[in-house]
């Protein structure tokens, strides 16, 4: 039913080739399969020069248990050239220059890159291994203090914190996930794997997933993190499916089943290692983290029998779930609930670039530096090896390139209560998207709560 979450990427997808989860064999000789790279700033020039060709066929190779979703450092320039395109004259405008948010940029991908310093390109593993040690240090501090206090008063609080910093626990996984943890694959794959295997995340798995959704943001069929249901998927669904999925607090607690069996319209686990959601090359990765998450479950009804059930539940299993409404919320609102609606693209008129640039920035508060500024998500999205600690400076850079394509968002107060109200709102208006058409919005089903006419 309600299985739709997220996952993630980094290598841009080839021009003029729809990306799909699971690309099958490629013929070797085709020397079609070929595109330019060039380094990317702030990194060292390639033994070849600054500019070579690879074959795409470079994601087969086997990078066996270290593998990373770290991008290769390229820029499509071809995919560039088609992203700087005009309409009526203006780029970005429509008639008498009103905004046109699907509209193709006035600028290339490039263009936001050199606006960035190159000092935010680089990272620090002896920074990010702190952002470790600070969060786990708070993780057993919280249940110490819960522990010696055992009192109702205390309890509630100890959950809403503790499932925060689970939350964040998640945040530095997915930097690992991501290779902006760190240059080293050995560091990201280990740490990876201890952060996300306690909350529950199958690393790899879900890693995986991940670089698809980066790959293929902003796509209706192709994107894998809260992408929009067609009319056709949508109408399909039975009418007990369809309100759950739209009534709070049920889509705040979809992740785990998403990691089961992923979205309406899609198949496949993020734990099965012949899932449609992997390459061959990736089997024993998924075992591996399979084998983790599976540890981890042992661990946990170990600790069951050790301490007592209730108590697990006080300790682990509240702030578990906590943890996930986190992940869901943030997730959905970075690509959901902005006051106009944004396009979702097909065919022709997606593109990384025009993708990317539906993602959304939150303001979250207190939590911003709790969860490592994971609400700073434009320019994550365009550039996912950046390391968080350089985000915000990243987009203050490049605001002036970005200009009315970036959304500046609401400022929170110290709990981002406006947040809840944004995502009811949304919940009741984005149900579906058109079958056809290649720039099309969310559509709203007047019969699922009473609501108006849809648009």
């Amino acid at each position: 039913m309600a299985s739709w979450v997220l996952t993630d990427s980094l290598i841009r997808p080839l021009p003029g080739n729809r990306i799909f989860p699971k690309p099958r064999c490629t013929s070797a000789t085709n020397n079609n399969n070929v595109f330019k790279i060039r380094n990317l700033p702030g990194s060292k020039a390639n033994s070849f020069g600054s500019s070579f060709k690879v074959s795409t066929l470079s994601r087969d190779r086997n990078w066996g248990l270290l593998n990373v979703s770290a991008p290769l450092k390229v820029v499509i320039t071809s995919e560039d050239d088609k992203d700087k395109e005009t309409i009526n004259g203006v780029n970005g405008m429509e008639d008498g220059g009103e905004f046109d948010p699907a509209a193709p940029p006035p600028f290339k991908l490039a263009d936001i890159r050199a606006a960035i310093p190159k000092h935010c390109w680089v990272k620090d593993p002896v920074r990010s291994m702190s952002y470790v040690v600070r969060d786990v240090v708070v993780v057993f501090g919280l249940a110490a203090v819960a522990t010696y206090f055992n009192n109702w008063l205390v309890w509630p609080l100890y959950w809403i914190a503790q499932g925060t910093m689970f939350w964040a626990l998640f945040v530095l996984g997915h930097d690992c996930g991501h290779g902006s943890f760190s240059n080293n694959p050995v560091l990201n794959s280990v740490v990876g794997h201890l952060l996300h295997s306690s909350i529950l995340v199958p690393y790899h798995g879900w890693r995986i997933s991940h670089r698809t959704h980066h790959q293929n943001h902003g796509h209706v069929e192709n994107d894998e993190s809260w992408h929009p249901l067609s009319e056709k998927i949508y109408k399909s669904l039975d009418n007990a499916t369809r309100l759950l999925r739209f009534t709070l607090p049920f889509p705040m607690l979809a992740y785990p089943i998403y990691l089961w069996g992923r979205s309406p319209g899609k198949k496949g686990s993020h734990f099965h290692p012949d899932s449609d959601l992997f390459v061959p090359n990736e089997r024993k990765d998924v075992i591996t983290s399979t084998a983790c998450w599976t540890a981890m479950v042992g661990l946990l009804a170990y600790l069951s029998f050790a301490m007592g059930p209730i108590q697990l539940l006080k300790l682990y299993g509240i702030p578990y779930w906590i943890f996930v409404m986190w992940l869901d919320l943030v997730t959905y609102l970075h690509h959901h609930g902005h006051e106009e609606k944004l396009p979702w693209y097909r065919g022709k008129e997606w593109s990384y670039l025009r993708g990317g640039l539906t993602t959304l920035d939150r303001d979250y508060g207190w939590i911003n530096n709790i969860h490592h500024d994971i609400g700073t998500h434009v320019i994550h999205h365009l550039f996912p090896q950046i390391p968080h600690y350089h985000l915000i400076e990243a987009t203050e850079a490049a605001r002036p390139v970005l200009g009315k394509h970036y959304r500046e968002p609401r400022k929170s107060g110290p709990v981002p209560f406006h947040l809840f109200g944004i995502l009811i709102r949304s919940m009741k208006k984005d149900h579906y998207v058109s079958d056809t058409g290649d720039i099309v919005y969310y559509q709203t089903d007047s019969q699922l709560f009473g609501t108006s006419k849809s648009d």
